[in-house]
């Protein structure tokens, strides 16, 4: 669904590496629209001072002390939900039903947030716009 390309940005032929990777992708014959959609990622950023990429839409980060890895998250997963057509939504269930059960079937389950006090839970899911139908006429309330 997606390329993800990390470059050491340090590294002295970064752009001749850069040029060799897209050219075997190319050769790869794969879709045009997952070599039009690959998420650039400038990793060692922590290595130059005051590093800004040059390069259009291009993240950088720095995998050792975490910088941008929360931005590069954000990126992959708004490009998968964009790329599959899926969408992540929170959705109550009651806990005695079977509703959590089949989220977990049809669907990925992020998170579970149980309310003991009245017997439910606040689920977020990646779901696909079907099964979200499917849920709601399965499960009407």
């Amino acid at each position: 669904d997606l390329i993800v390309h990390v470059r050491d940005i340090t590294h002295p032929d970064t752009i001749l590496q850069k040029a060799t990777v897209l050219s075997v992708l190319k050769q790869l014959n794969l879709p045009n629209h997952l070599l039009d959609s690959i998420v650039e990622v400038h990793n060692k950023v922590d290595l130059i001072e005051r590093y800004k990429p040059t390069e259009e839409n291009a993240l950088a980060i720095s995998a050792l002390h975490g910088h941008g890895l929360e931005e590069l998250k954000e990126e992959i997963e708004k490009r998968i939900l964009t790329t599959t057509g899926k969408k992540i939504l929170t959705v109550n269930v009651n806990l005695e039903g079977p509703q959590l059960s089949w989220l977990y079937k049809e669907a990925t389950v992020q998170e579970v947030e149980v309310m003991p006090e009245d017997g439910t839970a606040r689920v977020k899911v990646i779901i696909s716009s079907s099964a979200f139908g499917k849920y709601k006429n399965l499960f009407p309330n």
